[in-house]
């Protein structure tokens, strides 16, 4: 895909930058160049690369998920600046 300075004058529009009309020949070569860059991207042949996440590989740390009894209200709002009824009580803030 080429891109034109009218395409440029369009990216502008869309990001609200304001391109100056004697800088658009010189970003739509520019632009050019990236895509070019990425076109030969899809020339690589990647079937068989396993995709990365990581430079180095790593496990998550999972815990054992279990149903647990609960029953300690009191314990969690005991810290609460204001609570009533083991719930946390918060000023308004929708008026």
């Amino acid at each position: 895909m080429a891109v034109d300075a009218d395409i440029v004058r369009k990216i502008g529009h869309l990001a609200r930058i304001r391109v100056e009309e004697k800088d658009l020949d010189a970003l739509a070569g520019e632009l050019n160049t990236i895509l070019g860059f990425v076109e030969q991207l899809n020339e690589v042949d990647v079937k068989n690369v396993i995709p990365m996440t990581s430079v180095i590989p790593m496990a998550l740390r999972l815990r054992k998920d279990e149903v647990r009894q609960g029953g300690y209200a009191e314990k969690i709002v005991a810290n609460a600046p204001l609570s009533e009824d083991n719930f946390f009580m918060v000023p308004k803030v929708v008026e």
